[in-house]
Parts: structure tokens; sequence; C-alpha cells
């Protein structure tokens, strides 16, 4: 992972480990924090859940005993402002009493309905705050969703076209996913916060993981979990601005400044209203662009 593209290495320590490894693998993380070379990654550790008895462990062990190579808490089962609260003044203790120079920042997982139903107000809880995550699985067994699988689609969830005479009817599949992403996606950025969509499960299946990537991309997500290597490489190419959209993000905001000199608030490109809002939209673009442009 270390060596890998992706541009986060998330060190696990709740779901993957059993319960009689907790302690082995917390030693495993900080003696990785501390010896191997993850460049110019963005280094995170997912302490396990705020209501468990392993988690002030982890957050002491880490600080304490990691160096400053941990960027950030990946945080499971946030429920509410109070959550972030205790898990900040905790951080914040540990890291006064070692004199830690870097603070570490927070990305918090919403996997439940309580996560969900308070995603506001979590998001604004701690300036340590730096992303939100969608935890698929945990938020389909929250909700008493009819599915066993981690992500994607599901195959009972669509719409059927009316009947019209004997014409065969047409079944469209939907996203019962998308009401949850698309909600994290407003609260992230009206936060400034980065939305990042979470697993899928099926590791065979790489169109399904793009599809599913393609998806979040243009709900607004930034990034999506890579549980296996093979899924890096797709992540990045998806969720990385083609050579044809910064193309025409620039196009855009060349036709607009030449607007602006013209007195012209709107113009037409390509056959295709552009205005004010269309450079919001364009420098969001070139600016993604450069700053992957800049971390090769």
């Amino acid at each position: 992972a270390a060596k890998s593209k992706a541009d986060v290495v998330v060190m696990d320590l709740e779901d993957s480990v059993a319960s009689t490894q907790k302690e082995t693998a917390r030693k495993n993380v900080i003696k990785a924090l501390k010896e191997v070379d993850f460049g110019s990654k963005t280094v995170a550790v997912r302490i396990n859940g705020l209501y468990s008895h392993h988690m002030y462990r982890d957050v002491v062990d880490i600080i304490e005993q990691g160096g400053e190579r941990c960027d950030v808490f990946i945080i499971p089962m946030v429920g509410n402002a109070k959550d972030v609260y205790m898990a900040d003044a905790l951080t914040s203790q540990v890291e006064s009493f070692v004199g830690r120079k870097k603070r570490i920042g927070f990305g918090l997982i919403i996997e439940a309905t309580m996560g969900m139903m308070n995603v506001d107000e979590i998001a604004a809880a701690s300036k340590r705050n730096e992303s939100l995550h969608f935890g698929v699985a945990d938020y389909a067994a929250s909700t008493k969703s009819r599915t066993t699988n981690i992500g994607g689609p599901n195959p009972n969830y669509g719409v059927l076209t009316d009947k019209a005479g004997d014409k065969p009817r047409d079944f469209f599949w939907g996203d019962p996913w998308h009401y949850a992403m698309s909600r994290i996606v407003v609260a992230a950025r009206a936060n400034g916060l980065r939305p990042i969509d979470g697993p899928f499960g099926d590791i065979a299946d790489p169109d399904g993981y793009r599809a599913q990537c393609q998806r979040g991309s243009v709900l607004g997500m930034d990034g999506k979990w890579a549980i296996h290597p093979s899924q890096v490489a797709i992540a990045n190419e998806v969720f990385s601005p083609s050579p044809q959209e910064v193309d025409r993000a620039r196009r855009i905001l060349e036709a607009m400044a030449k607007a602006e000199r013209e007195g012209l608030g709107a113009v037409s490109l390509d056959g295709k209203l552009v205005d004010i809002a269309s450079i919001k939209q364009a420098e969001a673009i070139v600016k993604k662009n450069e700053a992957i442009e800049a971390r090769k």
C-alpha cells in the first residue's frame, strides 16, 4: 500500500481485526507508522468505534508511541456531534501531553441512521474534520435494507414501465444509495469537507467498481475506498478529470473572461450556454487537475 498509487493509506483497527487481536494490530500499526516510508501519502488509522473499550487505547497509544506520521483518524459509527466532541477532546489531551507538532485530522464515517439524521451537525462539529465517508454496509444493516452486499445495486430496486397492451415492459434498476450519498455530499461541501464514497465489496467485478466510482464522481464525491490493489488505478482514473474535461473547463474560463471584457454575463460555447455558474464549475475542474498534477 505504501508504494501504491493510492492517495491515502488507511490502516484498520476496527472491522478487519478480530476482538482477540486488537492489541496485536495496534502494535503493528504503531510499528508501521515508525518504520514504513509512506512518501507523500496521507496516512490514516481507522480506530475502533467510540463506544468500544478499544477506542481510547487506540488514540492514546498511536499518539504517544507512533510519532508524527499519522495524519488522520478515521472514526467509525459517528452518530452525532457529541461523538466528535469526545474524540476531539481525547485527541487534544494526548497531543498536548506529548507535545505533538502536527494536529491529527478526522475522517468521519456516516454508516448508521443516527449519523445520517445528524450529518449536518457532525460535519460542523470540529475543526479537525477533513472528510465524510459513506459506510454503505453498516448503513444498509442500520436501515434494515434487504441486501448482504457491500455497496453496489440491487436487482430488486427499480421501476417497471407502464403497461402498454401486450408489449414487453422494461425494468430499470435504481440506485438504493443515491439519497445517502447525496446527503453526505451536501453536508460535506457545506462545511468545507471532502465527501468520500466507501467500499465496493465485489473485488472480482472491476466494471461494477468503475460504475460505482463514476456515479460517485458525478454526485460530487472526491474519491472512493479501494479495498483491493486492483481497484486503485480505476479510482484514480475515474476521479481525475479527463484531458477533454480539463480542456473544456479552460475554454469556458477563457470564453467567460472575454465575455466579461465585453460586458456580457453569458455566452455560447460549442452551442451550449455558459454563464457565471459555469465559471465555478470550470474552476473546480482546473484546480482539481492542478492538484493531481502537483502530486506526480
